[in-house]
């Protein structure tokens, strides 16, 4: 059992009819960017070593090394799937599989030996830089707190009066609150000195039955343009710009129940579904420098300026089902299940701008043989550090204007209370034997929360091969990753917040095939 104070957590528990929270900032910048077979093989360690075209994403003075051209696709195939501890019991999610699609495009390299530019090259491509598809699923039970208390809190923060039906338009109480007042799942009792007070049905239960399951789909796809020129094989600078579309969908169902077997206590289950999804698309620029002070030895630095999306939301789908047993309504609500859909309290699309953190990458590499002539060389050595500015996200209002600034200084000070910045690091290498080459890699992704008690983070363990000849060459790499997270079922500003631990382990196989030209 796990419970935790959790900062803010009254502005978390929404006072609107928007969603836009904290944890939306950090599924956009805690990402794991796929790459080619070979910038996957090596743990995604590239920002000093390129000549591979996902550098077009990482350090566009990679591209620098290129003198001729190339054609490059890079189909994948992704498994996952997730266990979640909760309150002491453990439980797995279905598994899920898809189709990607890493770096994959052209690049076209221009050598000019009579100058002290060498060569320079630009590159158009795609990538899938983040990932949004997973599976959780959780349950327990819960002698501490019930969701219908968020919906009590939700309802009383607002200010509005139940004497009236005025809270049903009203954009001040989420579209969940809604239901639950009008599901009689939230209520007001008088008390002895005359007074009423609102409370939630689920607060008359002492022990609950509480389950969670939350599937996401979707991902970010980045269209990007880079450029690069080499100065006497020494230095290599490179700018990139791109176009990342975002297609998201979140489908939650929690459920909570009656434990103790009373059927006379007006509460025997509550459930409530919806399913969100968000579309955009955004900007932004990297610049990159990579150096050779010595032969063999390569440095490189890149910065990632923010993404500025703009986004717009819709719920397309809530539903909430309670069974009160025999508790009086004005509604004469029946014994059993009673539910309550979206089409009776219909939510508006909102549009939403987003700015995405900085990233900062140093990297490192030694390669071995170095020389003009590719084949005589015999594999390398890279590393990288990523620093990430998590807490820097920040949300501003779109051109309808619906929802005020205030709630949006309101997140966005709450993601920099409950985020901190963070390092990734990668490493990885390549043993090459004539034709054929061999990789092996690591990557490791911080933990992004302040607090303590939440353990997170993600490890990428790599392998792959590759074979490279007369112009044509094609990578194979498995990646298998795993991650630790948390997830809250609700959150409650008057009490410690219970939550639970997620463990995902995830498998990528992908394959890269090239042309030279």
């Amino acid at each position: 059992m796990k419970r935790i104070s959790y900062l803010l957590a009254l502005l978390l528990i929404g006072n609107s009819v928007f969603s836009q929270i904290p944890e939306d900032a950090l599924r956009m910048s805690w990402t794991n960017p796929i790459g080619t077979a070979r910038h996957q093989a090596i743990g995604g360690a590239i920002n000093s070593l390129g000549g591979d075209i996902t550098s077009t994403f990482v350090n566009p003075a990679g591209l620098g090394l290129y003198k001729t051209g190339e054609f490059v696709i890079s189909p994948g195939f992704s498994f996952m799937n997730s266990k979640g501890e909760f309150r002491g019991t453990s439980a797995k999610a279905d598994g899920l599989n898809k189709f990607n699609l890493g770096t994959s495009g052209v690049v076209f390299g221009f050598s000019n030996r009579y100058s002290r530019w060498r060569s320079n090259a630009v590159s158009f491509a795609v990538n899938r830089t983040a990932n949004f598809n997973s599976t959780s699923y959780y349950k327990g039970q819960n002698d501490f707190s019930s969701i219908s208390e968020q919906y009590v809190l939700d309802f009383a923060s607002s200010g509005l009066s139940l004497n009236s039906d005025s809270w049903k338009n009203s954009l001040l109480i989420s579209l969940p609150t809604k239901l639950a007042l009008y599901e009689y799942l939230i209520d007001t009792a008088e008390l002895s000195d005359g007074s009423f007070t609102v409370y939630g049905q689920g607060e008359k239960v002492s022990l609950l039955d509480q389950e969670k399951l939350v599937k996401t789909t979707g991902g970010v796809t980045e269209l990007a343009f880079g450029y690069a020129a080499n100065m006497d094989d020494r230095l290599y600078f490179g700018f990139g710009v791109g176009i990342p579309i975002l297609n998201y969908s979140r489908t939650t169902y929690f459920r909570e129940s009656d434990a103790t077997g009373n059927t006379d206590n007006d509460f025997n289950f509550a459930s409530y579904e919806e399913k969100i999804t968000q579309k955009g698309i955004g900007v932004n620029g990297k610049l990159g420098l990579i150096a050779k002070p010595f032969d063999r030895f390569r440095l490189g630095l890149s910065i990632h300026t923010p993404t500025l999306y703009g986004l717009n939301e819709n719920v397309t789908m809530a539903k909430m089902v309670t069974d009160l047993e025999n508790y009086p309504t004005k509604y004469n609500l029946p014994a059993g299940p009673d539910s309550i859909s979206l089409s009776s309290f219909p939510v508006p699309e909102t549009k939403f701008d987003f700015v995405s953190p900085w990233k900062i990458i140093f990297g490192a590499s030694y390669v071995l043989n170095e020389v003009q002539d590719i084949n005589q060389q015999r594999g390398f050595i890279s590393a990288d550090v990523e620093y990430v500015t998590n807490k820097s996200g920040k949300f501003h209002p779109g051109d309808d204007r619906l929802i005020s600034t205030t709630y949006y200084d309101d997140v966005n000070a709450a993601t920099a209370a409950i985020y901190k910045n963070t390092f990734n690091f990668r490493v990885g290498g390549e043993l090459k034997f004539k034709t054929i080459m061999a990789r092996l890699g690591f990557a490791y992704f911080g933990n992004p929360y302040k607090d303590e008690a939440l353990k997170a983070n993600r490890m990428n363990l790599s392998g792959g091969a590759g074979y490279r000849n007369k112009g044509v060459f094609v990578d194979l790499t498995y990646v298998h990753s795993l991650a630790k997270d948390v997830d809250f079922p609700y959150r409650l500003s008057d009490k410690a917040n219970t939550f639970a631990n997620l463990k995902n382990n995830a498998g990528n196989l992908m394959l890269t095939v090239g042309f030279k030209f």
